[in-house]
């Protein structure tokens, strides 16, 4: 296991941001995205809006990914 983060792009409304998760939190969010049926950037894109303003997006997706599989219903 690396704890190195990867940075990917992601699209968001139309433009593209750099989002630094390490590679188990990438593998946990594209799984949760196809299982939802939903493309990686749009499910981004929900926790995008749905965030504290002043939370950070990796933060936010990594909190999402572990609540999933905290409470998985």
């Amino acid at each position: 296991m690396s704890g190195r983060p990867v940075k990917r792009s992601l699209t968001l409304k139309g433009h593209r941001t750099s989002v630094s998760l390490e590679d188990e939190f990438w593998r946990a969010f594209r799984d949760i995205a196809q299982e939802q049926g939903k493309p990686i950037n749009v499910l981004a894109a929900e926790i995008d809006v749905a965030r504290d303003p002043e939370t950070g997006l990796a933060s936010a997706i990594r909190v999402f990914v572990l609540n999933w599989f905290r409470n998985p219903d």
